[in-house]
């Protein structure tokens, strides 16, 4: 028997215990069985315990150290300590005991945590089902209007997971039990409404078999979940906007007065010996980074995604001449390379004569050429920088150059993305008007591709000129679908990719759309104003994440000169050798200056990622808040403060 095998019949000698654990992983869509996870959270728990251990063994060290008179718990009662327990005062003794209790006290929390995990992850997909689903519905009634079985629904939306995520994803588990269980549709329905993570996405797929169960109409069904779930979406914006301002209030208590705080207390009250210098380290290069970079996972836990549309094509060959024999021709060799020629170098030609437009288009393009100028830049300072014995006084010249290295890679990644996001909200926020148009003119009568040609010709701002691109592909006779996917692909946007899903899908099904182009702009409708509500809201959290740092950055320059000056002629007129100032002198001034700065450039990456991950719902969008505050917490130190 294995020790595999042994471990988990332990771990699962009492099933019911894990009732809610395995029902949590069928809910997560793990891939896992309940022995799988067990026997994977057993393995991580035992090396982050060894890890443990290993924390316990210097913990110990610290421990057996000889400490100074006074220190410890005096033996007022006398007591005498038997000599058959001597050995526990030993150094080896209390070595193992930290390593046994730091080794169980690890693996214990781990093996907790992996437990959970699978309760974390159902309910973060409850929350994405939650979001999403009132899209899903739209697409289902557009295709139920235009007479589509509820099976080839389903089919349809799970093909679609890319635009739909995870709505769509629950639904490709009525397919898989139908095509490769041999399931019937309503138990599909019902097994989907036991195992869903979505309490909301339960309530209608009930619903929904009542529906089917009675005969009563479907496509009226769909129609009222439409407008109900769109109206709620609404409700649960507004119970976001409430956690995340609370999650914004959290940060800038914890991680910039708290370290600010921490920091004025180490400073004034003349902590500033070399136990100091290294806290005040810890604070600067592990407390902040970690701790900001925690909250960041946090608020992209909680948030909706900023998602990157995908549309996945299929390539069909075309064989309507393939009994039509090919003859190749001597000399023609030279044709076929110069075709193959043509195809490589044809995209890079294009980038090359157009590369303002691939960088909007994809702005992690800039990354290809900001990256190597900033290493190159690098180098060149390290190259040219003198070879000076104090190690301080290098840091203090690097420092800088390495922070415009990092501008030199952030500024155009934010200014391409502030242009292309431009485009995009301007094209998005018209969506709405040019759909409620659309809807008006194929409910007197015209077609979806009548009123394209209609709508050229009225004025829509930035969408005008892609109703015109529509309007060209058309008459060049592609196919209205096919134009529409086009218009997708060159915006690339989850709202716009919904949208043309659901006109496309709908006008494959009936030409008569007006009723579905209407709902589908008041979904856009509704996401426009669900998108200004949370800019208007995190509007005020993200001028006191700046207010915040401007005041860290004066109290941290107030330190920088008015404080450490003083504290440097201390150090050289002998008060420092007196009491609790007998540090200061041991301390190089630039030592501090230099921790006070780097606090700084700190905050001010990681304020600004979370200010734009706030406001926007992206960590692209706060690249341009943290070029703002890299510059002037750079300006600041270099050009205003003289010390």
């Amino acid at each position: 028997m294995t020790f595999r095998k042994v471990l988990t019949g332990w771990l699962l000698r009492d099933p019911i215990r894990y009732l809610e654990l395995h029902a949590n992983l069928i809910s997560s869509r793990s891939g896992l069985t309940l022995e799988q996870h067990l026997w994977r959270s057993a393995k991580i728990s035992i090396l982050i315990g060894l890890l443990f251990g290993i924390f316990g063994f210097f913990a110990g060290q610290i421990l057996t150290m000889d400490f100074p008179s006074g220190r410890g718990v005096y033996n007022v009662l006398n007591l005498q300590e038997p000599g058959a327990l001597g050995f526990l005062s030993g150094a080896a003794f209390v070595e193992g005991i930290c390593i046994v209790c730091l080794f169980a006290f690890g693996a214990y929390l781990t093996y907790i945590l992996l437990l959970r995990l699978p309760g974390i992850e159902k309910n973060n997909r409850a929350i994405n089902i939650n979001l999403t689903l009132h899209n899903a519905v739209a697409y289902m009634y557009a295709m139920r209007r235009g007479g589509a079985q509820l099976m080839t629904i389903f089919s349809a939306l799970s093909e679609n997971a890319h635009i739909y995520g995870e709505v769509a994803l629950e639904f490709r588990q009525v397919t898989r039990d139908v095509d490769f269980f041999g399931n019937d549709i309503v138990t599909a329905i019902h097994h989907l409404a036991e195992t869903t993570p979505s309490e909301k996405l339960k309530v209608f797929l009930e619903d929904m078999l009542s529906i089917i169960e009675s005969g009563g109409d479907m496509t009226g069904f769909l129609s009222t979940r439409v407008r109900l779930y769109q109206e709620e979406a609404r409700f649960e914006q507004k119970q976001f906007l409430t956690v995340l301002s609370m999650v914004a209030e959290s940060y800038v208590t914890l991680f910039v007065a708290g370290p600010l705080f921490l920091i004025i207390i180490m400073v004034v009250m003349g902590l500033m010996g070399g136990s100091a210098v290294f806290q005040l380290s810890l604070v600067v290069y592990l407390v902040l980074p970690i701790g900001s970079f925690i909250f960041i996972l946090f608020i992209d836990l909680i948030s909706t995604r900023a998602e990157k549309a995908e549309r996945y094509t299929r390539a069909i060959p075309l064989n309507a001449y393939a009994d039509v024999p090919i003859t190749r021709k001597a000399g023609e060799e030279q044709y076929f390379e110069q075709l193959r020629k043509y195809d490589r170098i044809r995209n890079l030609a294009h980038h090359l004569r157009h590369p303002f437009e691939s960088f909007v288009s994809n702005v992690n393009h800039t990354l290809y050429i900001t990256v190597p100028v900033a290493l190159l830049y690098v180098t060149a300072v390290l190259l040219n920088v003198p070879h000076y014995a104090d190690p301080e006084l290098f840091i203090d010249v690097v420092d800088d150059h390495i922070i415009i290295a990092l501008l030199i890679v952030l500024i155009p990644y934010a200014i391409f993305y502030e242009i292309w996001a431009r485009k995009v909200n301007g094209i998005q926020a018209l969506i709405p008007d040019f759909l409620d148009r659309m809807a008006g003119i194929n409910r007197v009568g015209l077609t979806v591709v009548q009123a394209i040609g209609i709508m050229v010709n009225t004025n829509l701002g930035l969408l005008s000129y892609e109703i015109r691109r529509i309007k060209r592909d058309m008459d060049w006779g592609v196919p209205f679908t096919e134009a529409l996917m086009r218009f997708e692909e060159r915006i690339s946007t989850p709202a716009i990719a919904r949208t043309v899903t659901l006109i496309t899908k709908a006008s494959e099904m009936s030409g008569q759309i007006g009723e579905v182009l209407a709902i589908a702009a008041s979904d856009a409708k509704m996401s426009e104003t669900l998108k200004k509500e949370r800019l208007a809201e995190m509007f005020i959290y993200t001028a006191i994440v700046y207010l915040s740092f401007l005041v860290f950055l004066f109290v941290v320059a107030v330190l920088t000169t008015q404080f450490l000056p003083v504290l440097s002629h201390m150090g050289t007129t002998g008060l420092s050798s007196v009491g609790s100032l007998s540090g200061f002198g041991s301390v190089p001034v630039k030592t501090l200056d230099r921790l006070l700065y780097h606090a700084c450039l700190v905050q001010a990456l990681f304020s600004g990622l979370i200010a734009g991950l706030m406001g926007e719902s992206s960590l692209a969008a706060g690249v341009k808040h943290a070029c703002i505050l890299l510059v002037t917490a750079l300006v600041t130190f270099n050009f205003i403060l003289v010390v």
